[in-house]
């Protein structure tokens, strides 16, 4: 049984149980088609009503954590999440091949694609501004995109592009690029040099609920990356946002 926290929580309790449950079920604690807690046992120890427990079995139904078994209970399922390694992503990918995220999922078994949703000139974020160092009225490009494994929405991701570096090239077209932006750019004489990530999670926007078909009311990883080249100069800033019960993150330093 979980230790009793100091305080009371304040959210539902039905969102309490799923939470607890949905922890244990993405942790191991309760492996793949084995039955969860008893009803019983939940309401031992979050004082819950029946309706409550169902309602909190509903959520994971619908997030694809549980089945229901008729007469036996409620059983944990094979869960989706996926580990990402970012620090492999970094580079554009050689001789305008796969991108190292769709290589890595060929690795697993998985099919990746892109899909392209937009690209514009647009006054960036306050984030992005500080990163080029640009005026509040100030332009970037925007290339906006949503990354697919196995056909399912997976990560909705914003790259913005110095104006300067950008115009002229096919990075202000709206199709795909052989090789991809960072391509572009490393043939224009500004390779990626290094990468800092900002990850943070959040509520996610009704942009992003939408974009990533989120089942529940769910946080969101956020990874906020900027890349560096020659003379430590940013040469663009992504905003990349995954859904949070269905992929970590892992670094290795």
């Amino acid at each position: 049984m979980a230790p009793e926290p100091e305080e009371k929580p304040i959210w539902p309790v039905q969102d309490q149980i799923a939470a607890y449950l949905r922890d244990g079920i993405l942790n191991g604690d309760f492996p793949p088609g084995k039955p969860l807690p008893s009803s019983r046992r939940l309401n031992e120890q979050f004082g819950a009503a029946a309706q409550t427990i169902k309602n909190a079995m509903e959520i994971l139904e619908r997030e694809g954590l549980v089945y229901t078994r008729r007469g036996a209970g409620v059983f944990a399922r094979e869960h989706r999440q996926r580990t990402m390694t970012p620090a492999e992503y970094k580079h554009p990918p050689t001789n305008g091949g796969k991108y190292q995220w769709i290589t890595a999922a060929d690795r697993k078994g998985l099919s990746g694609r892109s899909e392209l949703l937009d690209v514009e000139e647009v006054i960036p974020p306050h984030q992005v501004r500080q990163t080029f160092d640009l005026a509040p009225d100030e332009t970037a490009i925007l290339r906006r995109q949503l990354l697919h494994l196995n056909d399912e929405p997976c990560e909705l991701v914003e790259v913005y592009f110095p104006l300067d570096l950008a115009q002229g090239t096919p990075i202000t077209q709206h199709r795909r690029i052989k090789g991809g932006a960072g391509r572009v750019l490393a043939d224009a004489g500004f390779p990626p040099l290094r990468c800092v990530d900002r990850v943070a999670a959040r509520w996610p926007t009704p942009q992003q609920q939408v974009a990533l078909q989120m089942p529940t009311k769910l946080p969101v990883l956020r990874q906020f990356r900027v890349t560096y080249s020659v003379q430590d100069r940013p040469i663009q800033a992504e905003v990349m946002i995954k859904a949070g019960h269905l992929y970590e993150l892992e670094y290795e330093f």
